[in-house]
């Protein structure tokens, strides 16, 4: 399966309302864009969670070209795919790696969002270049999630860093990246216990893992990456917004994007937060995590509309 079919089939929800919806709008050979038209075009695109202010963003620039006109589906697809893409344009690689040294990689969000599914298809990417990965086991306080990341580690050929239940994360950040100078690794991956974002005390844990990886690397973190869980929908904003308070996130990995239909949810966060989203998760497997392309992403949300224009 190519790249392009792989970010469609993991969509399929999203472009399923889409499609049907926006086809829904155009039973017949045209349709005059006037208020109504344009209320029924917000209302689909603010049904996939881009947010109010990036669905009425598209809907303003359709009301500016064609208003009053009888248009085709394609017109108007062809306004909304460039609006969409200059509102997700950004840098093109998912990862800032360090000038010299281990680039150390700290991974955070809320529980249950796919941290140490991501972290793994990460490692597995990384290793699979060639690269030498060693993972921070510090969500400490979940025995279930340092065992998953040790067979993950044992699988992939990676090392790993863990201590007892309950001990402190900060000093498994620590260990991990000391791991990482002796190793002269290429990458080091520390995982975080996943938190509320609106529980202060552990938030401020994740300003002392920050912190203590700083020390024993200056730089590092090079990378705060935040999963976001895609069927949580418009949460993820606020999710974004105080993670990123505490911890100054450099982008998203926006996970479980094939079990939802709000795959908009993307736009929202661009918009919004003007994060990267650097990687999106399309299904379980290793190989299920895509480099996000805002061009390739645009394409298949709408993929199968044009040949019915």
């Amino acid at each position: 399966m190519g790249f392009f079919d792989s970010i469609r089939k993991g969509l399929a929800k999203t472009v399923s309302v889409l499609n049907t919806d926006i086809r829904d709008i155009f039973k017949s050979s045209g349709r005059l864009v006037d208020d109504v038209f344009l209320d029924e075009l917000f209302e689909i695109f603010v049904k996939t969670d881009m947010g109010v202010a990036a669905a009425k963003e598209i809907t303003e620039e359709v009301r500016k070209q064609f208003f009053s006109r009888v248009i085709e589906m394609k017109e108007v697809l062809a306004v909304v795919k460039t609006k969409l893409k200059s509102t997700l344009a950004q840098p093109s690689a998912p990862i800032v790696f360090a000038e010299s040294g281990p680039t150390v990689i700290m991974v955070c969000g809320v529980n249950g969002s796919g941290k140490t599914t991501t972290i793994a298809k990460l490692a597995s990417q990384f290793v699979s270049e060639g690269k030498k990965v060693v993972l921070g086991a510090a969500d400490t306080f979940r025995a279930a999630a340092v065992e998953q990341l040790t067979v993950w580690a044992n699988r992939l050929g990676a090392e790993i860093v863990t201590g007892p239940t309950g001990s402190d994360p900060a000093s498994i950040a620590h260990k991990a990246a000391a791991k990482a100078l002796e190793m002269n690794a290429d990458i080091c991956i520390v995982d975080t216990a996943g938190r509320l974002q609106t529980q202060k005390n552990l938030m401020q844990e994740l300003e002392k893992i920050r912190r203590v990886i700083n020390r024993q690397i200056p730089a590092a973190p090079h990378e705060v990456v935040l999963v976001l869980d895609a069927t949580t929908g418009q949460n993820g904003i606020s999710q974004a917004k105080h993670f990123s308070e505490a911890v100054q996130c450099t982008g998203i990995v926006l996970a479980k994007l094939d079990g939802t239909a709000k795959g908009g949810v993307v736009v929202a966060i661009r918009k919004q937060m003007n994060l990267p989203v650097k990687f999106i998760g399309l299904g379980e497997s290793a190989a299920d995590l895509a480099v996000f392309d805002a061009g390739e992403f645009v394409e298949a949300l709408f993929a199968g509309m044009e040949s019915e224009c």
